[in-house]
């Protein structure tokens, strides 16, 4: 390893960096006593500005590895691929939720605030290129603190100080869960390298401990998905934080957690190359080993996604708090993304010794690019609820559903917009919302054979149907009940703008599912 290969793959979050450093100094040391409206338009300006900086950058990086060791052997980060995808995914919705400050005044430490999240998008962007257990615990800390803070932005209310610290605890603990599994890890192989992992364990075959450490690593990456029966923090904090806050935790570390599982999935499937030579495995080995670790894993993983579908959805039917509602929905929709991560072909009756192949074990790119294209939709369209939300929530002091009562009265573009998004989260065609759930479950029925997947699948389109349930019952409110109080709502004009961009993309993709899918695919 050297340094200049070191600088070229970081060279987005160095971006992000740089961006953070120039907000701050803009901000505190020339614009210290500007009005506040200047103050934060300017620092969102920047921060997209650094935004796409990054994206610029990630487009120079191409296919790259930064490795270490004699013979670089052991990869710390990855460009290119998935990981470029999920990375430019997370720029993007950074920019989005920069772009919601114009509406809100929580604070008036904007360029703090606006720095916050530059380095916490850099975090993600290591989250989702890390290759070794310790470059995914440091982009993970990264992360969380900065989401712990901007969670907490809003001094002035009690909610999201609550909420901020239930945060913290909670995730305070699933790291210490996280660090255990990753501490067994390298007891067991000896490395921290997520590929020699995965050999050195299929050489030797799994052990309880090894299981063990499976099981807490799911535990603390269970907690950044919100999957049950780690969900427990969502709620509150979806609910207590600053509107931008929430849309950034509910979109940008999702896509970044979920690469990660994508990620730590296909070093568990086979990659014959590289790392076999310095091992010195045979393919028949490591096929063996694959066939005796990676169903039982799966099954981990198809047990939290069937709990998360349940109770998201039926605990969201009782929500009158939309933010809580979309909280719900969150868990819900986290569920039905682990199908796709855990969908594997052992399933399909070939993990016998005799039909050891490995076109049999190669990863199921399909159900990967699936999951790609549900979580950059579904974050997108979490952004614009949440845009929607902030604006009725500002203008009459509430997020329960009664808030929405006559909105297409009271701003029928606002209105629209969240027609669109929330039958989009519901699933319904033609809107994108439907291909993101058709494509996963097709591809999951297509990787995996057998009673389990079939079972899976027919629950998750059982419990969309529910959700299409309390989704409408936003909908009503906004359309069908009449309004208490008719006065206009109002929304900035940059913040309409980007609502209806949201809304607009929603459709369009929604039209022509192959923009997006080729798009992924040509990575």
């Amino acid at each position: 390893m050297n340094y200049e290969d070191l600088f070229r793959v970081t060279l987005p979050e160095t971006a992000l960096e740089v961006a953070a450093l120039l907000v701050l100094v803009v901000d505190l040391g020339f614009l210290r006593k500007a009005a506040l409206k200047l103050r934060l338009a300017v620092a969102a300006l920047l921060g997209v500005a650094g935004c796409g900086a990054a994206l610029l950058a990630l487009q120079l990086q191409g296919a790259a590895w930064l490795s270490f060791g004699q013979s670089g052997e052991s990869t710390l980060l990855g460009t290119g691929g998935f990981i470029a995808v999920a990375q430019t995914g997370i720029l993007v919705l950074t920019a989005l939720t920069l772009l919601l400050l114009f509406d809100q005044v929580f604070t008036r430490h904007v360029g703090e605030y606006v720095a916050v999240v530059l380095m916490a998008a850099a975090g993600a962007l290591l989250v989702a290129s890390a290759q070794d257990l310790l470059v995914i615990f440091i982009g993970l800390e990264l992360m969380s603190l900065g989401l712990y803070i901007l969670t907490a932005f809003a001094k002035s209310s009690g909610k999201s100080a609550e909420a901020a610290l239930k945060y913290y605890l909670f995730g305070g603990m699933s790291a210490a869960f996280l660090l255990f599994g990753f501490s067994y890890f390298y007891g067991l192989s000896g490395t921290t390298n997520l590929a020699l992992i995965q050999y050195r364990i299929s050489l030797s075959g799994p052990s309880p401990l090894f299981y063990v450490a499976w099981i807490l690593v799911v535990a603390g990456l269970g907690f950044k998905i919100a999957a049950v029966p780690f969900h427990l923090w969502a709620p509150d904090t979806y609910e207590g934080a600053p509107a931008p806050a929430a849309a950034f935790v509910a979109s940008v570390s999702k896509v970044a957690s979920f690469a990660l599982l994508i990620t730590l999935s296909m070093n568990w499937w086979l990659r014959p190359s590289g790392n076999l030579a310095v091992e010195g495995y045979s393919l028949e080995q490591i096929l063996r080993g694959y066939y005796h670790t990676w169903p039982q894993l799966a099954n981990i993983l198809l047990v939290a996604s069937a709990a998360s579908m349940v109770v998201g959805n039926l605990a969201a039917l009782a929500q009158v708090s939309v933010r809580r509602l979309l909280a719900y929905s969150a868990i819900a929709h986290a569920g039905y993304i682990l199908l796709g991560i855990a969908a594997h072909p052992a399933y399909a009756g070939q993990g016998s010794a005799l039909a050891l192949h490995a076109s049999n074990f190669y990863p199921a790119l399909r159900s990967m690019e699936s999951v790609l294209f549900y979580v950059l939709t579904y974050g997108l369209t979490t952004i614009g609820a949440f845009g929607v939300v902030a604006v009725v929530e500002r203008a009459t002091g509430s997020d329960r559903m009664d808030a929405f009562l006559g909105l297409h009265k009271r701003n029928p573009v606002l209105a629209g917009v969240l027609l669109v998004l929330l039958l989009s989260l519901a699933g319904i065609p033609p809107l994108v919302g439907f291909w993101a759930k058709f494509n996963l479950f097709s591809a999951v029925l297509g990787e995996s054979a057998g009673v389990v997947p079939f079972s899976l699948v027919a629950l998750a389109i059982a419990l969309s149907a529910v959700s299409l349930y309390y989704y409408l019952q936003v909908l009503k409110r906004a359309y069908v009940m009449p309004a208490v109080d008719e006065t206009p709502i109002k929304a900035h004009p940059v913040t309409l703008a980007v609502l209806v961009g949201i809304a607009a993309a929603v459709v369009v993709l929604g039209c022509f599912p192959v923009l997006l899918g080729r798009w992924i695919e040509g990575f």
